[in-house]
């Protein structure tokens, strides 16, 4: 299972997901740019001493994470307030990417389209979103539910 962070906007979130990964044994993905260094000093406050642990592959771009997906034939499953299907409801699979868009804009049409599948977490109607982190976070803990928990070791 591999968690993959499109174009984020906040260091504090993605030092809180890249700790959640490192716990859970998930590998991370960040496709640039990101709003902000991507460096250990900018996620240390949130990531804590846990950044050593986690399994993070940067792409360089769209295009670059897509190449990389495409060729180990790995499914991307978006996670989008726009989405008609609830997480939960979803059959994950342990080779899963589980992609989440920026804070401040979601993903383009283009990550869009080439989702294998997109999912929402159901909110009471009228409110806009969760924090990422937290979206993170229920979504991983229902695809690990689903495909048999932690692995024995973390995937480098």
């Amino acid at each position: 299972m591999r968690i993959a962070l499109y174009e984020p906007d906040i260091a504090p979130n993605t030092g809180t997901i890249l700790r959640l990964c490192a716990c859970l044994g998930m590998e991370a993905h960040i496709v640039e740019p990101a709003g902000f260094p991507v460096s250990d000093r900018a996620f240390r406050r949130a990531g804590m001493d846990y950044l050593d642990q986690v399994a993070l592959t940067r792409h360089a771009s769209w295009a670059a994470f897509e190449a990389w997906r495409r060729a180990d034939r790995l499914r991307l499953v978006l996670f989008t307030t726009g989405a008609a299907t609830p997480y939960l409801d979803h059959a994950f699979r342990p080779d899963d990417i589980l992609m989440f868009g920026r804070e401040s804009a979601g993903v383009p049409q283009a990550v869009h389209q080439a989702a294998d599948a997109q999912l929402k977490i159901p909110m009471r109607e009228g409110l806009r979103s969760l924090n990422v982190a937290m979206a993170v976070a229920m979504a991983a803990g229902e695809a690990m539910r689903q495909t048999g928990g932690l692995p024995a070791t973390p995937p480098r």
